[in-house]
């Protein structure tokens, strides 16, 4: 109030114009060459002349005070105080005084950086963003490229806010659950930093074509599952192969937290080792025996996985098992209770029942801040070529917090025989007498495939395919006969494909030695 009264007080004081002085020509002379004032501290039309009495209400404020000559006079005016100037000194330049810092890094070439990565051009070509996720890790990582100067981003992703998720993914409140992650996290960031454009797709990843990925410089992946991982990762490679100029390589940035673990990595399609080659370092969880589940349980989990499993199918308390729904939860949860009551073991818990029966991956939010700050430090070095990224020398960065911080960074090797990013067909181990099932059952389980629905073909005959349905009758005959009846030989190539993936996996039979 007393800063709008003093403004009110200023915009009405009429000062008294005295005589002008009878000035000198030195003194007009030096009135003239005197240095004008800044654009930024513009006065009022009514202090043009002297005035020895301003209004009482200003002496309450820090006074500026500034000369302005004119040929006729020289007048001392009080602006308004030193502290609302700078006000809007500092809104008037809010954008230049944000990105001040980061300007500082773009601009100025250090010893790592390209002498053309400090042009406009170089630095405005790295201002169309994607990422995949808009949970725990996402959230941190549209946080962090938004307050990095990033503009122009586009975010994936399905899901919708559950209550569980409210106590680490900081864009969503209570009252989003049940909305979209990607809308929710892309309308809250576009309001904090003012001139992002966030674009929110709910959809699976799948959904999009290759014309659609061609038009992102850079792909962030922040995702729990390693089905999405490896379809993005065979997309940009795709993308890679067919370009002929460099600009079709999309670096592929990709984090992943599971607890007090995560791991960063940057991927240059085609180039470096993808994360096909890195499959092996997923391998599947390891399966419970059923017997150990149904005869003697050691760990809660196996409690839980008898009332999953057994008690559920036996008892039949609703119809469909929902893992979403708490009713159906609870009745498994206190199944499980009893169970581990029996051989008494300690642990069992809602929380823990509902993670069991739905795989869910422990989160921690500091995880995935670190995480997430790794991913986006990667891609301001790609964007900026201001330091050295992750990708040729060290490509692979990991991260435990278990009993104390602790990270090293090391090379995943390129391998030749990988099946999206090598040139070799890899070898496939198998039993000439096994069957044509009980081969596609292995290659859902080894940790070099992992593949869900495969189908396969060898030159010149199709032995098995999961679409269409007409061709999958045709075929389905052939999955009760051994290799050896199909005709099979060691050292053919068959090609394996997925509907999960935009790629053909090339295998050479390696048949073990029959025993003589």
């Amino acid at each position: 109030m007393a800063a709008e009264k003093d403004q009110r007080a200023l915009a009405d004081w009429k000062p008294e114009t005295p005589p002008s002085p009878d000035l000198t020509e030195p003194h007009r002379a030096a009135a003239k060459a005197a240095p004008t004032l800044p654009n930024s501290y513009s006065l009022p039309s009514s202090c043009t002349n002297a005035s020895p009495k301003p209004p009482a209400s200003l002496t309450r404020l820090s006074p500026f005070l500034v000369f302005h000559f004119n040929p006729e006079s020289i007048a001392i005016c009080f602006t308004m105080s030193v502290e609302t100037q700078r006000a809007a000194d500092i809104a008037a330049d809010s954008e230049t005084i944000r990105w001040k810092y980061l300007d500082q890094i773009r601009r100025n070439p250090g010893p790592m950086t390209d002498p053309m990565a400090v042009e406009e051009e170089f630095l405005a070509q790295f201002e169309k963003f994607k990422i995949f996720g808009a949970g725990g890790l996402g959230c941190e990582i549209l946080k962090n490229l938004a307050m990095s100067k990033f503009k122009d981003i586009h975010v994936i992703d399905m899901d919708t806010i559950d209550i569980s998720n409210l106590n680490r993914q900081f864009l969503f409140r209570k009252s989003d659950v049940g909305k979209f992650k990607a809308e929710v996290a892309a309308k809250f960031v576009e309001q904090r930093v003012k001139g992002v454009k966030i674009t929110a797709h709910n959809n699976r990843i799948q959904d999009f074509d290759e014309e659609f990925y061609k038009q992102f410089q850079l792909v962030i992946c922040g995702l729990d599952s390693i089905e999405a991982r490896r379809w993005i990762n065979a997309m940009l490679v795709s993308i890679a192969e067919e370009a002929e100029d460099p600009d079709g390589i999309k670096p592929l940035i990709d984090g992943g937290t599971e607890g007090f673990k995560g791991q960063a990595r940057v991927i240059l399609p085609s180039i470096t080792s993808c994360i096909e080659c890195q499959l092996d370092m997923h391998a599947p969880r390891a399966a419970v025996p059923l017997c150990t589940i149904a005869s003697i349980p050691r760990q809660p989990e196996h409690c839980v996985e008898w009332a999953h499993v057994i008690a559920w199918e036996e008892e039949k308390p609703f119809p469909k098992l929902d893992k979403d729904d708490p009713e159906h939860v609870t009745w498994i949860y206190q199944k499980a209770l009893k169970r581990a009551e029996e051989f008494n073991i300690p642990g069992i818990t809602y929380s823990l029942t509902q993670g069991t029966i739905k795989n869910i991956i422990p989160a921690i939010a500091s995880t995935n801040a670190i995480i997430a700050a790794a991913c986006c430090n990667e891609a301001f070095k790609i964007a900026t070529n201001s330091a050295p990224c992750l990708g040729f020398e060290n490509n692979y960065m990991m991260y435990s917090g278990n009993d104390s911080i602790y990270t090293y960074t090391f090379k995943h090797e390129k391998k030749d025989d990988c099946p999206v990013c090598g040139r070799e067909a890899r070898p496939l181990e198998a039993d000439p007498n096994m069957t044509l099932q009980d081969l596609l059952d292995s290659l859902a389980i080894r940790p070099e495939a992992q593949l869900k629905k495969p189908s396969i073909r060898a030159e010149g005959k199709t032995l098995y395919m999961q679409v269409p349905q007409s061709l999958e009758e045709q075929t389905r005959p052939n999955l009760s006969k051994s290799l050896k009846d199909l005709g099979l030989e060691n050292g053919q190539e068959v090609v394996v494909t997925d509907p999960a993936f935009p790629l053909e996996f090339n295998f050479y039979f390696r048949f073990k030695r029959e025993s003589s």
